[in-house]
């Protein structure tokens, strides 16, 4: 567990990082830029949304197969 969430911290200082260098370096108007930077970050917002509830559907899951009574 420990090291997923020290995964996922990297994963978000990298891509926190990766913004900062694509706004200095930007050919682009600043509007065009934050336009697509918004929707970059409602796309990766929804993608986490979604493996958020995955995982919580398969802990359930888990979690109901773990309290089911046990056949001998």
């Amino acid at each position: 567990m420990r090291r997923m969430f020290g995964f996922l911290i990297g994963i978000f200082v990298g891509s926190l990082v990766g913004s900062m260098i694509a706004l200095l370096l930007a050919p682009e108007s600043g509007e065009d830029l934050r336009g697509r930077l918004r929707e970059r970050g409602q796309g990766l917002l929804n993608d986490v949304r979604h493996s958020a509830d995955s995982r919580r559907i398969e802990l359930r899951d888990r979690l109901e197969s773990l309290r089911a009574p046990r056949a001998n």
